[in-house]
């Protein structure tokens, strides 16, 4: 005879609870309450919070377009400094080696008209505002798609 043949043996069967006798009615289950009731399976915590979830949303309004990095006026007004007073092109390249633009960023730019300019720009293939670009022009620069 080895450890792993040895079996626990009982004298005594189990108990059959809640057939009369010293455990009637209730049989230790308490009152009321879904572990009171035959059968009872508790429902996990994440069928619940799927249950809370609204249906039927979010897909459908998730943005189609990418979002534009946004450089404001007062951001290419201080970059006076570096490019001079002389009319300068500048595109996503020019951005990008002049530390205005990321240079992981791929997506679209577009220049918004916060602030004030004072030295001729041109802008080229980037996506301007309306008050960037009359700004702009006003100041002796233009925009060029």
């Amino acid at each position: 005879m080895q450890l792993h043949n040895l079996t626990k043996t009982t004298k005594s069967p189990k108990p059959r609870i809640g057939r009369s006798g010293k455990r009637g009615s209730y049989s230790g289950r308490g009152i009321k309450g879904q572990k009171s009731r035959a059968g009872h399976k508790i429902r996990p915590a994440l069928r619940d919070l799927i249950i809370r979830l609204p249906k039927k949303r979010g897909f459908r309004n998730k943005p189609t377009t990418e979002k534009s990095f946004v450089i404001n006026l007062s951001n290419l007004a201080s970059l006076k400094s570096k490019v001079g007073d002389k009319s300068v092109l500048l595109d996503l390249a020019t951005l990008r080696a002049l530390k205005v633009v990321p240079m992981r960023f791929n997506g679209p730019i577009k220049i918004l008209g916060d602030g004030n300019i004072d030295f001729p720009i041109t802008l080229k293939g980037l996506k301007v505002s309306a008050s960037a670009k009359l700004k702009i022009e006003k100041a002796g620069g233009k925009v060029v798609n």
